[in-house]
């Protein structure tokens, strides 16, 4: 099986222009000790990391210059290209590529227990060196999220409880669900907040995918239980196994360190969190599905992930780099996962190289916004504006992404102001706006159709909601003095004003009786607001002191 090479554009980090990037054709190749050999240098790690903790002193230096310099080596290796056919491939075969992962996810909860009892309890070093060790096994632990990924993914029940227990190492366990049964499924889409749509940086990206990790996968796993008629205080809720785990971690730490021992070890996992959500970030940066007609999102293709392909970061990171492969079929274990040259964008560098320029807004929108376009161009051609797709509104109300995608297609004020308030979508809920909108389609005949659209919102916005109907609803809403009044009203009329607006745009109203209806809005509420001040007043310093009050207005108002 192989691949002949692809040219890919790319772009350099200062964006002085396109370049070409030769990516190297695949070379399939056979399930033995010797091609997992490579695979075992993530545990050359641990002797260095023992050594250190008994010793400290110069032994530190060794896994510090391990772990800083190894990423360098991508260029020394270069490209990897090497595949296993996954089809051809039984599992079993495997035994000596999953043997170093197995032996990773064994050695590193001793390996954090022993430098921590280094640190906290025996204390043989100097405070430089404990700060030094503490460092060396946060830049190690950074590997939980790897090894850890790579077993929630497995069929095997230990493998993943395994890997649930490794991220709890890192105090985030409920990765494992969020990751499996939300990322998976709605990758790509303003429904998954770890895919970064463009124009959105790391900082903005992280604090927002954190907090909906956490509650996004407890409402998975409560919906799930639901589904079986269980309630979320059964045995099998998954946050139960994580709550011991991340518990049993903390209180190892309490019981050595005390009390001041617990921050510190927040802080180890928090910066494993940080490491992870750059790696998130870049893996989808800008990359969308495409709503189809049917209302579906497209099928999950290697298209809609970057990768990578480097031969010393495949032997570090287990293939992680072939990312879009792992979304493509997500059961498949990391020696299977195929390169797909002509169908999956590649990172315009090593994942170190995307990791130096993520924290760097400016530096990473021209590094990557125009390989997006690029993107775009090469396989959705048909598409000229995806505004909708980059907006943060996507993401925020992807249930109403139907109507987003009308409205920025059709009315590109009423996008801005919706980009503004969001919380306008919900008028098109309405009984008030769904009464007056029917659907279309409903009659054979598109003419009368439309004159019965334009017939009902005409009649209700022009002649029934009239200034005097449109106070008496205002009354209704509860107030308690001239300032909730003026704010409540506020708010009233913009949901009024956006469903006029709604209306405008599918041609239900006309300009003409739209401004009609918009004069009858201006005049209710202004009038009402006014007479809540001069009450306000009143109660406050005496009717005597209320004198005459002047309003001033402009256009059709003006003429009344």
């Amino acid at each position: 099986m192989s691949q002949d090479p692809v040219e890919i554009d790319s772009t350099e980090t200062n964006g002085a222009g396109p370049v070409q990037v030769q990516a190297e054709a695949t070379q399939e190749i056979e399930p033995s000790i010797l091609t997992a050999l490579p695979h075992y240098l993530p545990l050359g790690v641990f002797p260095l990391i023992l050594l250190a903790a008994l010793w400290g002193g110069w032994w530190l230096l060794p896994p510090m210059v391990f772990m800083s310099l190894s990423w360098s080596f991508d260029r020394v290796f270069g490209r990897d290209g090497r595949i296993m056919d996954p089809w051809k491939t039984p599992k079993h075969r495997l035994i000596w590529h999953n043997l170093p992962v197995w032996s990773w996810a064994f050695l590193w909860p001793p390996t954090l227990v022993f430098g921590l009892w280094q640190i906290l309890v025996a204390d043989p070093f100097v405070w430089w060196q404990d700060v030094v060790l503490a460092i060396i096994l946060t830049m190690e632990a950074q590997a939980v999220f790897v090894v850890g990924h790579e077993l929630i993914h497995r069929r095997t029940t230990w493998e993943r409880r395994i890997g649930e227990f490794l991220l709890s190492s890192a105090s985030y366990p409920q990765y494992a669900t969020e990751h499996v049964y939300i990322h998976h499924a709605l990758v790509g889409t303003p429904y998954d907040v770890g895919s970064a749509p463009k124009g959105e940086s790391f900082w903005r990206y992280m604090p927002k995918e954190i907090v909906s990790n956490l509650v996004n996968s407890w409402e998975v796993a409560r919906e799930r239980l639901a589904r079986r008629r269980r309630t979320m205080w059964h045995y099998s809720n998954p946050f139960w196994r994580y709550g011991f785990g991340v518990a049993f971690w903390y209180a190892l730490v309490f019981w050595m360190g005390g009390i001041w021992a617990v921050p510190v070890f927040a802080f180890l996992g928090l910066s494993c969190v940080f490491s992870m959500k750059i790696s998130n970030y870049f893996q989808h940066y800008g990359l969308r599905r495409v709503r189809l007609e049917n209302g579906r999102w497209e099928k999950i293709m290697p298209r809609h992930s970057w990768s990578a392909d480097w031969k010393f970061s495949n032997w570090m990171l287990f293939n992680a780099q072939r990312h879009a492969d792992h979304h493509a079929v997500a059961s498949r274990q990391y020696p299977l996962l195929q390169v797909s040259l002509d169908e999956s964008p590649e990172l315009p560098g090593t994942y170190s190289d995307m990791m130096n320029i993520v924290l760097k807004p400016k530096k990473w929108f021209e590094k990557m916004d125009p390989l997006v376009d690029q993107w775009r161009k090469h396989f959705y051609p048909e598409i000229d504006d995806w505004s909708v797709y980059d907006s943060p509104l996507a993401a925020k109300r992807p249930d109403a992404f139907d109507t987003i995608v009308e409205i920025f297609g059709a009315a590109p004020r009423l996008a801005k102001w919706i980009e503004r308030n969001p919380e306008l979508l919900d008028n098109l809920q309405e009984q008030e706006f769904l009464d007056l909108d029917l659907p279309k389609g409903f009659e054979q005949d598109e003419e009368f159709e439309s004159i019965a659209r334009r017939g009902l919102a005409r009649v209700y916005w022009t002649y029934e909601m009239g200034v005097q109907e449109m106070k008496d609803l205002i009354v209704e809403l509860p107030v308690v003095d001239a300032k909730e009044t003026a704010e409540i009203v506020r708010n009233w009329s913009n949901d009024k004003v956006f469903q006029i607006g709604m209306h405008v745009m599918r041609g239900n109203l006309l300009p003409a009786e739209a401004r009609t209806a918009l004069s009858n809005l201006s005049e209710a509420s202004v009038s009402t607001v006014l007479a809540s001040v001069v009450a306000d007043f009143g109660e406050r310093y005496g009717t005597d002191s209320v004198g005459e009050v002047a309003a001033v207005f402009l256009g059709d108002l003006a003429s009344r």
